[in-house]
């Protein structure tokens, strides 16, 4: 959003005008994403019990009539809050409910091999650059669209990182994922290749004009994307957080990606 305003070049009523806005797409942002969670785990009650007996629903802490209740509430904030930035704000967070609730609802797009991670990789990569963009500038600028399609690209390579802890539940109630079609060896190679093709897009797109040749730096990514290869391939059952360190870090640069375009945005 900060590097939407620099782009720009917009200039703002006052310092208020500014926190107000970054505190209300935020919190639009913030809980569109609990409602997703929270919509996720009452649909996946069943496979959480054999591989996340620890969430709420599973251990009896939640129902799943409950958990929906939640959902529905955030949901309902966050596009309420949508609306006081402006209407393609608003149309933005709606496309990206849209995906969420067709992801674990109906159609359920989690079950269909690949199309659950272009369910993931669209509004989480695509649509949320765009959306966050949108608050201060111009989303569909080329860089832009840039920006996200490679977000897009990576998370759609990088979201199978999620499947590793989930594969033997998800085979046993009807969810095909590459990690239980393909195996964790071809799924990580193919993986890997999708989350450093991203970044080594950067080269040809900064060659041709479409992104600042600062944008180079962000090559240096590839290192950790080795790293993410190297924990699927190793990866164990055995972990004391939500996922896997391959989820972990996968994210982790996911987010290096987006804070570093943004940086290098504002230093342009």
């Amino acid at each position: 959003m900060i590097a939407s305003l620099y782009f720009s070049g917009q200039e703002l009523f006052s310092s208020w005008h500014f926190l107000f806005t970054i505190v209300i797409a935020s919190g639009a942002f913030a809980l569109l994403n609990g409602a997703s969670n929270a919509l996720n785990q009452a649909t996946d009650i069943k496979e959480d019990r054999l591989s996340k007996p620890y969430r709420p629903l599973p251990r009896g802490a939640l129902n799943k009539k409950q958990a929906v209740s939640i959902a529905v509430f955030f949901y309902t904030i966050s596009m309420l809050l949508s609306l006081l930035i402006h209407p393609l704000f608003f149309m933005f967070i709606v496309l990206i409910t849209s995906f969420t609730v067709s992801y674990s609802v109906f159609p359920r797009m989690k079950q269909r091999l690949l199309w659950n991670q272009i369910w993931v990789a669209i509004p989480r990569g695509f649509l949320g650059i765009l959306a966050s963009w949108s608050v201060f500038g111009n989303p569909f600028h080329p860089m832009v669209l840039a920006i996200a399609i490679l977000a897009a690209i990576f998370l759609f390579g990088g979201t199978t990182t999620k499947d590793i802890l989930d594969a033997e539940a998800d085979r046993k109630h009807g969810v095909a994922t590459m990690m239980n079609v393909f195996g964790i060896r071809f799924t990580a190679w193919a993986s890997f290749c999708f989350m450093a093709a991203a970044f080594l897009l950067i080269l040809p797109l900064s060659i041709l004009g479409v992104f600042p040749l600062s944008f180079l730096l962000l090559l240096l990514l590839l290192l950790p994307t080795v790293g993410i290869l190297w924990s699927m391939m190793h990866a164990s059952h055995i972990t004391h957080h939500e996922n896997t360190k391959a989820w972990r870090i996968m994210y982790g640069t996911y987010f290096l990606y987006a804070l570093g375009f943004a940086v290098l945005t504002v230093c342009m």
